[in-house]
């Protein structure tokens, strides 16, 4: 992880679930930083591990978003660090399910090289 990215710790709560509806779970964390909107790469640490997330961060939101890439298991309630790294696109309204699916499988595409 590199220290000049924003970094945020703090227990996993519930979320609307959207994500997992669409394939691709994510943990939430109650957010009152400052952050533009828009998908970002990064790291999350999970008991002494760090994996690679993709982020989302919507604006006015109180909570921020990941996908924990090459990650499974239920984290409500466990404390993870999450470190905020390069911003990949702008938030999007899509026309439909399937456009979003398939823009969130580019993004994580980009988010695998880095």
């Amino acid at each position: 992880m590199q220290s000049d990215y924003l970094k945020i710790a703090g227990k996993v709560i519930h979320g609307r679930k959207e994500g997992r509806r669409f394939g691709f779970p994510t943990a939430n964390l109650k957010f009152n930083g400052k952050l533009e909107a828009g998908v970002y790469s990064g790291w999350v640490a999970i008991q002494g591990q760090k994996y690679k997330a993709g982020i989302i961060y919507k604006a006015g939101a109180d909570i921020i978003e990941m996908h924990i890439l090459d990650f499974s298991g239920d984290l409500y309630g466990k404390k993870i660090g999450l470190e905020i790294g390069k911003k990949i696109r702008n938030i999007i309204n899509f026309k439909n399910n399937s456009e979003l699916i398939s823009q969130i499988k580019k993004d994580l595409e980009i988010i695998k090289k880095e």
